[in-house]
């Protein structure tokens, strides 16, 4: 891992270490941060969580800076979707080209949002195990399936577009090549 003094990087790269590729990983590090269970980081929770990372800040006032380009909307707090847009690694545009255009395929409706009734026809679920043995119906199997892209802290079973993005950043952090990205999203979604 390359040595950087970028306090965002640093983070980024530490949460990378401790294997938060996916919003889920980095949703765990969000709670650990989180001592009060707010679901809200405030400044001395994050200054404890940089801390307990081993980021290690020049003075408090990089640390201030840091907190503040966290808080997108100036609260005094950061919520977990101003922590993840900040903390998801930076994709090229060909990447987030091939995810829209994933999104806008399982998108039947147009209407932004990815539920159960726009995955009918697009994703087969009909061969998952669970399906298989009679466990599930097919709903429960595409609404396990939306698991999988909704935000922790907001699971509504239905997938933005910024969802659908922010699953595929994580994903996108531990594939090097711009061409095999592109092809494992084109297989997935037969695009």
């Amino acid at each position: 891992m390359a040595s950087t003094t970028d306090p965002m990087e640093q983070l980024r790269q530490k949460c990378l270490a401790r294997g938060a590729h996916g919003i889920k990983g980095i949703a765990r590090i969000f709670r650990n941060m989180d001592d009060d269970g707010s679901r809200n980081l405030n400044y001395d929770e994050f200054q404890k969580g940089l801390n307990d990372f081993g980021v290690s800040l020049e003075d408090e006032s990089v640390t201030k800076a840091l907190f503040d380009k966290f808080d997108k909307d100036k609260n005094g707090q950061i919520c977990f979707d101003e922590f993840l847009e900040q903390l998801r690694p930076p994709m090229s545009q060909a990447r987030k080209d091939i995810i829209f255009k994933a999104f806008s395929k399982a998108d039947k409706t147009g209407d932004g949002k990815i539920t159960v009734e726009d995955l009918r026809g697009v994703y087969d679920v009909s061969q998952h195990a669970k399906v298989k043995s009679g466990e599930w119906t097919k709903d429960q199997a595409f609404a396990e399936f939306l698991k999988t892209f909704d935000s922790p802290n907001n699971p509504d079973g239905e997938i933005t577009k910024e969802e659908f993005l922010n699953y595929y950043s994580g994903l996108s952090a531990s594939i090097d090549s711009d061409e095999y990205f592109e092809q494992m999203i084109n297989t997935a979604w037969t695009l």
